[in-house]
């Protein structure tokens, strides 16, 4: 239990109490020790102004009857990455296709309700206030999301039939789970590919059939795994074997300069106000999609490998306008 639904849980008890609460109970109710209940009887009381009174032997705590009435908590007591998770817990929960975990998910689901109403938000009588777009994201069916689970957990190995765009061609390979990465609004198995001896990403839209062998999968050491997945920009990760400089525009700058681009990136304003970004990159596909993005807002200062891909993308689209 946190530290906010600990403050929540003893506002209740105290408002729902007319005698005063032991202070064993309090610390068996919260599951606590006696400094933390300490802790919070303080910052319900002295930071929150609750009413809270001590009985004359000390052992027991309630609300003055005469002001608890006029007493509640902060109503919007959440912050914002904390309300996007819920509202997303909750939007994926909604959607998920009936299966075996239909019933456990429903006690999620209205667990999440509640914590949302503790907020002042009631969802259940005004779901139109808020809403998650997934434009761009690809839907997963739900049996082939659930086989993929059960792997990773099973740490069994699989057999996936793989449409790849990039060839468009279709495979079948034995891979061994080792992360599901929701990435941009979309899944990908992160797996060692037993055909190809290394490292692959599978987008889960992709993936034809999925079928659990009974031989178990080969696990690597998670610092080998982030390593190959983390170290570099983009889902297509790899190792970081190179570092890009970008120079973004005083107006591109206000948009670029907000987004998280890679938790290694390093930046600096210019006097122009302009904004450089230098980050670490494997394969440059997703990268440069990226840049082509901001058009003629972004420069590409280093490597002079990516400097020449993007200049022949560009010239390859200039060349379908003429």
């Amino acid at each position: 239990m946190s530290r906010r639904e600990r403050l929540y849980h003893l506002h209740d008890i105290l408002r729902q109490r007319r005698t005063p609460v032991d202070r064993q109970r309090l610390m068996d109710e919260l599951g606590c020790s006696q400094a933390t209940l300490y802790r919070l009887i303080a910052e319900l009381r002295d930071n929150l102004g609750a009413p809270i009174e001590q009985d004359p032997d000390g052992r027991g705590y309630f609300y003055d009857r005469s002001l608890a009435g006029n007493f509640e908590l902060p109503g919007f007591w959440i912050s914002p990455e904390e309300l996007q998770a819920l509202l997303t817990a909750r939007h994926v929960l909604g959607n998920v296709q009936p299966g075996l975990l239909e019933d456990e998910l429903d006690g999620v689901q209205q667990r999440i309700n509640q914590l949302l109403g503790r907020q002042g938000l009631d969802l259940a009588a005004q779901p139109e206030r808020i809403q998650i777009r997934h434009d761009a994201g690809r839907p997963v069916p739900g049996e082939l999301f659930e086989n993929a689970l059960k792997a990773l957990f099973q740490r069994r190995l699989v057999t996936i039939t793989y449409h790849g765009r990039r060839r468009d061609d279709i495979s079948e390979r034995d891979v061994s789970p080792q992360r599901l990465i929701n990435y941009r609004d979309r899944w990908y198995l992160a797996a060692w590919c037993h055909s190809a001896d290394d490292f692959r990403s599978f987008a889960l839209e992709r993936i034809r059939a999925l079928a659990l062998k009974d031989e178990p999968a080969r696990d690597l050491p998670q610092e080998e795994v982030s390593r190959h997945f983390d170290a570099a920009f983009g889902i297509f990760s790899g190792p970081a074997q190179h570092q890009a400089r970008l120079l973004f525009s005083a107006e591109a700058a206000r948009w670029a300069a907000d987004e998280v681009w890679h938790p290694g990136q390093v930046s600096l304003w210019r006097e122009d106000a302009r904004w450089e970004l230098t980050l670490p990159y494997g394969h440059q596909r997703e990268l440069l999609m990226d840049i082509l993005s901001y058009g003629p807002d972004v420069e590409v200062l280093a490597p002079e490998s990516l400097r020449l891909a993007v200049l022949d993308a560009l010239d390859l689209a200039r060349a379908q306008y003429r």
